[in-house]
C-alpha cells in the first residue's frame, strides 16, 4: 500500500530533490513551503507522515508541531541542522517521533521513513487477536493505538506508545536504552540515548498532566528504566 507523506520545508530545492527520492521509492508525496499552508492542507487531506523542518519563516517546525499535537497524532520526523542540538531535543520533547540532521543522505531518511511508518502499524495492528493490556490503572489497546490511565485517555505519538508498552509488559523488569531503542526504532536505526531520555520525559509529563501523582516510570541511573507495577 502507497503511503503519503507531507515534506514541509521552505527550502525549494530540498523539497524537488526529496520528493524525486520518494517517489522513485513508491510513496506518494505532498510538498508545502511553510507551516501555516501545511497544517492547513493536513486538516483537510490526511497523510501518513509529515517529514517538517525545524527553521522555516512565519511559522517554524515547533510551533507547526505544538499545533499539529493538540489534534493529531502523525507521526512527524524533523529535519534540523547540524547546530540545533537543543531544537532537536525540544522537538522530541514535543512529540516528534524522530529528526535528521542536515545535509542529509536519502536512504538514510527514507530508512528512517519506512521505520516509523512500520512502528505506527505495529502499534495499530491486532498482532493476531492481542487483548487489550492492563497494568493497574494503566490500560493499552494496540489495536486502536489508545492508552488511558485511571480512566482518562492519553494521547501518545508511535514512538511513546511502543516505549510504554514494551516497560509495561513486564512491570519491575529494568530495560536499558539500548533495548528501548531496538523496541522502538528497529535494531538497525541508530539514535543515542538522549532520544530515548527525551521521549521518556515526555511520556511522563503527559501522564502527569492527567495525574500529577504519577510516578510508574522509573529511572535506574546508568541502567535504564522500568515500570513500576501499582
Amino acid at each position: 500500500m502507497s503511503h503519503t507523506i507531507a515534506l514541509v520545508d521552505d527550502d525549494r530545492n530540498i523539497l524537488a530533490s526529496v520528493s524525486m527520492a520518494l517517489e522513485a521509492e513508491g510513496f506518494t508525496v505532498e510538498t508545502y513551503t511553510g507551516g501555516v499552508e501545511a497544517l492547513e492542507a493536513l486538516g483537510r487531506t490526511p497523510v501518513d507522515l509529515a517529514i517538517v523542518d525545524i527553521k522555516m519563516p512565519r511559522m517554524d517546525g515547533m510551533e507547526f508541531l505544538e499545533r499539529l499535537r493538540q489534534k493529531s497524532d502523525l507521526p512527524v520526523i524533523f529535519l534540523t541542522s547540524k547546530d540545533e542540538e537543543i531544537d532537536e531535543v525540544l522537538g522530541l520533547r514535543m512529540g516528534a517521533d524522530d529528526y535528521i540532521t542536515k545535509p542529509f543522505s536519502q536512504r538514510l531518511l527514507i530508512e528512517r521513513i519506512r521505520a516509523v511508518l512500520r512502528r505506527r502499524e505495529l502499534a495499530a495492528a491486532d498482532r493476531g487477536g492481542e487483548d487489550l493490556m492492563q497494568r493497574g490503572r494503566l490500560v493499552l489497546d494496540p489495536a486502536r493505538h489508545m492508552c488511558t490511565w485511571r480512566g482518562g485517555e492519553v494521547n501518545l505519538t508511535v514512538t511513546e506508545f511502543l516505549l510504554l508498552q514494551v516497560l509495561a509488559v513486564r512491570p519491575g523488569h529494568v530495560k536499558n536504552r539500548n533495548q528501548l531503542i531496538d523496541a522502538a526504532y528497529g535494531e538497525h536505526i541508530y539514535v543515542d540515548d538522549r532520544t530515548i531520555d527525551s521521549h521518556i520525559k515526555r511520556l511522563r509529563r503527559k501522564f502527569k498532566e492527567l495525574d500529577p501523582g504519577f510516578a510508574q516510570i522509573e529511572t535506574l541511573y546508568g541502567v535504564g528504566y522500568r515500570y513500576r507495577g501499582d
